[in-house]
């Protein structure tokens, strides 16, 4: 059996004289896949279930219970309520949402060349044009749909 051992921890490093001499087992060479190694990620997650569980059945036995009309109504923010809350409502918002997202995370795609500009010389600057040629083409293809025109 090979067993790896990180080096001893150095003890002027470290404030605490428990850790001085102690040394950690990386990795036992004989039991990488057993079904042992996962026993401790199996109790763990039994406990955390039964606690969820355990928790659940006592606020739902020993919480209060006492379901009044101002209780069973809706709440919304303590603006008073105007309507329902299943009308329609228009797309152009929830289009406008993604395109925002979408267009958002694109640029975050430009903070790594502004680091590296000068390391990736040319080839990268021919990258990125062509990345701004595809964003600027995606935005004039919404543009042209008429994605933003808020006129109905």
């Amino acid at each position: 059996m090979r067993i790896f051992f990180l080096e001893k921890l150095d003890c002027y490093l470290l404030t605490l004289p428990y850790f001085c001499n102690m040394q950690f087992f990386i990795l036992q060479a004989n039991n990488i896949n057993k079904a042992v190694n996962y026993l401790p990620i199996g109790i763990q997650l039994l406990f955390a279930i039964g606690f969820i569980a355990t928790m659940m059945l006592l606020t739902h036995y020993f919480g209060p219970k006492r379901k009044t009309s101002d209780k069973l109504q809706n709440f919304e923010s303590g603006i008073e309520i105007k309507g329902n809350a299943r009308q329609p409502m228009a797309i152009k918002y929830f289009l406008v949402a993604i395109l925002f997202v979408l267009f958002d995370v694109e640029v975050i795609f430009f903070y790594p060349y502004a680091i590296n500009f000068r390391a990736l010389g040319w080839q990268g600057f021919l990258a990125v044009a062509m990345f701004v040629g595809l964003f600027i083409a995606g935005f004039i293809y919404i543009i042209k749909k008429g994605a933003l025109n808020w006129e109905d």
